[in-house]
């Protein structure tokens, strides 16, 4: 391929001509340009047959080359269902049609259409249901027949992520009207984020025609963008499309592998307005596309769409686009208006003067074609003798290319999400926007708005509103607008007696098939599109949404704005779920010690938003470091950094009652100087939380919350405060405190050394006291707790303390050889004490008798939250238990997930699994059928590679079942 098989510039704004690419599509070589879709390459090769059809299989080509349409799905080595007229090409690229028997020239499953009368819509609702179970048998032939694409098993997912935007004002669109609003939001001072689909801006400035001349936008559009392209105050996202509205103009926009969630404080919607399509027999075959579609084939991508072109409309935009036509190259047999002139007259004139017939008040009846159906041949075009309804004289004129365009349809979708109501003037066949919320605006086409002088001036008035709003003084817009021509032609639909005119070219339906869903009784709009299936495609109803509502409200009685279209609903576009699951960026924190963690040769972890210690040594020799700390608290004395631990100070007269009410413990008669379990379940009973509750006054409490947990556990105490109203003020303090465990049998005598205002005796200080202090002369709350099974301290510092504390305390232990331990030694030594890790060895449904926890609730209470939940739980037969189990150590160590199994059936997994050197045993906590959790029965459990291993359930806990070790 060579450039001269393309337009010559300035056609061509997205290629680049010196940079030629070789592709393949199905099993053929073909040549394009860096700066092609797909689908233009094929196109310029010759190439208009894309794809078939989901239900007839029926040849398609490009229709709108916008991305708005099926038409062009095809298959890519590693992806299915790829729009080709949008996916960029690539050198060495593979390509192939989708949806097709044979070959996609010569499909043997097009013979389907001519069984389409026994293929009415909703036939399967109701001739596959009977006799019993059939449809077993029917779906997957069904679905196998009409598939789209294939999924690759073996494709390796690449890395996607997401970020955060803030902005004054966005800007949605970067069309004319996107381009001026942002312009004149910027130059008052706003901050501006401008979001584009395309890959250029310009919008229809890049590719439409605004006056018999052809040169009323070239130099506006270089204007605007460079101004907009050098204005510090606005930032481009180019390629990217924001794929939904939330309230308070939270917009999630897709840039390539990264999902934007941007936050506005206003909002402009110039998204534009969608070309409409004209109904009329075979208005699906290639080389029927819609004017825009053709007008951008040649000025995007230098490609002239064919040789001899009928252009239909019902709008003067077809009369300009027909002398683009004619401009390059192209021979324009006709041009058929069916209304009876153009809004501007001086068009026919144009178009005579350059030897163009034109035929109004008429339309195209037919598509002619030949064998194959691969391509259109001709028309057969009739005078328009009522709604709907043709004369039985008709002209035949041969062509290659028919254009079309019924009128413009907005794009409403994002505002409808936003609550605004999209209304439809029967009798000016227009369109309206209303009810939208005050930090959103719309300004261009999409409201309403098609002539160019009136489209920028609506856009500066958006822009005014929106700065003024933002408390910035706006440059006064000019109100006054030009008279607006009618863009719609008010009925575009002629039924054929022989069908196979198509309403929704995504789903194959015709004009029969939504008048047949009213007529079994689907009145409403939106259970025609549930029955037909119309709109439910991938264009999402772009094409198809205008003329359903106009058959229904004809075949009911109605009108078009009694009748609505459907409802639109995130997102925009098909949005891969790599993007919802793509990395998320947190706030990342570090405790006050971090840096001694550094120092100390820590391998650092991630607990929620925190930065911890995993364990301290080489990366490689993790279960070595990990069972050398064990030991070492075990045997001596270890230090842990628990910082990340939620804290919540309860303070005032009414503290208890709070406590009382939230936790399923008794907190009402809780002596001053001890800690209590603190276990919470949420109103449906289930399990959502726990920590130690202490109390240091009788108006103190001092509670502590997961590291995952404690921001959601702070927000439902204000939660049920706000309903309750006692008198209490709560604190999340997490960020203010820092704090230590000291555990191991020669913690008490470390600590000794730096805290003497505390009777740290046994007697003096039991198990599961507190007291007030200070150790090394800093301020401290200590609480003895036992998490890991020794005798041991929590400490509880200001903050900026944190890092003294820990270095008084390492030195103080030297001479009892302490070491610091991490996060994945403190799991291992939990475990080994059988206690629960909430999030981690529990779900969404446990509830407390699943876990053994049925001591931690007290039943006399009146109420906590939750409480009738939890009774009606356990008064339901136990259908699956928390257990320990317990492996050899030479057997295969099962790991977090793993599934339990009851014959051939899943009846729980793996939470916690690690092997124990304490112990010399593998052990762990699963999930398994109530009958299976009897200490000394077995559990199977699936491991690695398939294998399975056969556990022994155990009485928790493993380890010092007397508890006299943290009890010294």
């Amino acid at each position: 391929m060579t450039s001269l098989s393309r337009l010559p510039a300035p056609m061509g704004l997205l290629i680049e001509r010196d940079q030629p690419l070789t592709f393949e599509f199905d099993g053929q070589s073909y040549q394009g340009f860096q700066g092609d879709s797909i689908a233009s390459a094929l196109v310029a090769n010759g190439r208009w047959l894309l794809s078939r059809s989901f239900k007839y299989h029926r040849p398609r080509g490009p229709l709108t080359m916008a991305g708005q349409d099926a038409n062009t799905l095809v298959q890519l080595p590693s992806e299915p269902n790829v729009l080709a007229d949008m996916h960029p090409l690539s050198h060495g690229l593979t390509v192939s049609g989708q949806n097709f028997s044979g070959s996609l020239d010569n499909d043997r499953d097009a013979v389907l259409g001519h069984f389409a009368k026994f293929m009415p819509v909703g036939f399967y609702y109701r001739s596959f249901y009977k006799p019993k179970g059939m449809w077993k048998i029917w779906e997957p032939l069904i679905r196998k027949k009409a598939g789209l694409g294939v999924l690759d098993l073996h494709f390796q997912p690449q890395y996607h992520d997401k970020a955060f935007l803030f902005t004054d004002l966005a800007v949605i669109g970067a069309g004319p009207a996107g381009l001026q609003a942002a312009l004149s939001a910027a130059n008052a001072g706003a901050k501006v984020l401008l979001i584009e689909q395309q890959a250029v801006l310009g919008g229809s400035l890049t590719w439409a025609r605004f006056d018999i001349e052809g040169d009323q936008t070239q130099q506006l559009g270089r204007e605007l963008l460079t101004a907009v392209e050098g204005h510090a105050n606005i930032r481009i996202l180019s390629q990217a499309t924001c794929n939904a509205w939330f309230t308070d103009n939270f917009l999630p926009v897709i840039q390539g592998n990264r999902l934007y969630k941007v936050r506005a404080k206003q909002c402009i919607v110039a998204a534009g307005a969608f070309d409409q399509p004209v109904v009329f027999r075979n208005n699906d075959l290639p080389g029927i596309m819609l004017t825009s579609a053709a007008q951008r084939l040649m000025k995007l991508y230098a490609v002239k769409p064919g040789k001899r072109a009928v252009v239909l409309t019902g709008n003067d935009d077809g009369y300009l686009a027909a002398l683009d036509l004619h401009e390059q190259g192209v021979s324009v047999a006709a041009l058929v208006d069916m209304r009876a002139q153009p809004s501007n007259g001086a068009l026919i004139t144009a178009l005579q003067s350059r030897g163009i017939a034109c035929h109004s008040g008429s339309t195209v009846y037919e598509a002619l074609h030949g064998k194959g159906m691969r391509h259109i041949s001709g028309v057969d075009v009739r005078r328009i003798s009522g709604q709907g309804q043709v004369d039985a004289a008709s002209l035949r004129i041969d062509c290659d290319l028919l254009c079309m365009s019924s009128g413009y349809m907005p794009v409403y979708q994002l505002l409808c999400q936003a609550g605004g109501k999209l209304s439809y003037d029967d009798q000016e066949a227009a369109f309206t926007l209303t009810g939208l919320p005050d930090n959103l605006g719309v300004a261009g086409s999409v409201n309403g708005q098609h002539l160019l002088a009136n489209v920028l001036s609506d856009a500066r008035q958006a822009a005014a509103s929106a700065v003024t709003r933002l408390g910035l003084a706006a440059a006064e817009g000019s109100s006054e607008r030009l008279a607006e021509p009618r863009v719609n032609f008010d009925w575009p639909i002629f039924a054929h007696p022989k069908g196979k005119e198509f309403v929704d070219f995504d789903e194959d339906l015709q004009v029969r098939d939504i008048i047949n869903a009213t007529r079994h009784g689907y009145r409403d709009v939106q259970l025609v599109k549930r029955f037909s299936t119309v709109g439910m495609g991938p264009s999402q109803g772009r094409h198809s949404a205008l003329p359903t509502a106009r058959l229904v409200a004809q075949a009911t009685g109605r009108s078009v704005s009694e009748t609505g279209v459907t409802t639109a609903r995130p997102p925009f576009v098909a949005e891969k779920l790599a993007h919802v699951a793509g990395r998320g960026f947190d706030p990342l924190r570090q405790t006050p010690m971090h840096q001694r963690h550094l120092e100390a040769g820590a391998k650092m972890m991630p607990a929620g938003i925190w930065q911890r210690p995993a364990f301290y040594g080489k990366a490689a020799e993790r279960d070595a470091c990990m069972q050398a700390e064990a030991r070492h608290v075990r045997e001596k004395v270890g230090l842990i950094d628990v910082s990340t631990l939620g804290g919540l100070d309860v303070r005032g007269p009414d503290a208890a009652e709070l406590l009382n009410r939230l936790y399923t413990f008794a907190f009402l008669k809780q002596p001053v100087g001890r800690s209590r379990y603190a276990l919470m379940t949420g109103e449906d009973g289930v399990v959502i939380d726990d920590g130690v509750c202490a109390r240091f006054a009788d108006n103190h409490f001092y509670v502590s919350a997961t590291t995952s947990g404690v921001d959601r556990i702070y927000q439902q105490m204000l939660k049920w405060n706000a309903q309750w109203r006692l008198d209490v003020d709560i604190t999340n303090v997490t960020a203010a405190l820092a704090a230590v465990n000291l555990a191991g049998p020669d913690s008490r005598q470390v600590l000794a050394k730096l805290c003497s205002d505390v009777d740290l005796s046994a007697e003096g200080f039991p198990y599961l006291g507190v007291r007030l202090g200070t150790v090394a002369g800093i301020p401290a709350r200590l609480l003895r707790v036992g998490f890991v099974g020794e005798l041991g301290y929590e400490i509880h510092v200001p903050a900026r303390y944190g890092e003294a504390l820990w270095d008084a305390l390492m030195d103080a232990g030297k001479q009892f050889d302490i070491r610091p331990f991490g996060v994945e030694t403190q799991r291992l030594l939990r475990l080994e004490k059988g206690h629960v890790i909430i999030s981690q060895d529990t779900d969404g449904m446990t509830h407390p008798a699943e876990i053994d926890m049925g001591w931690a609730i007290a039943r006399s209470k009146p109420f906590f939250v939750g409480k009738r939940s939890v009774a009606i739980l356990e008064a339901q037969p136990l259908k699956r238990k928390l257990v320990g189990f317990s492996l050899p150590a030479s057997a295969s160590k099962p790991l977090e997930g793993h599934l339990v199994l009851k014959g051939a059936d899943i009846s729980g997994n793996v939470t916690s699994c690690e092997y124990s050197q304490t112990l010399d045993q593998i052990i762990g906590l699963a999930y398994c059928a109530a009958d299976q959790a009897t200490p000394g029965g077995q559990i199977p459990i699936r491991v690695e590679g398939g294998e399975m291993v056969h556990a022994t359930v155990v009485q928790l806990p493993f380890y010092d079942p007397e508890t006299t070790r943290q009890e010294l």
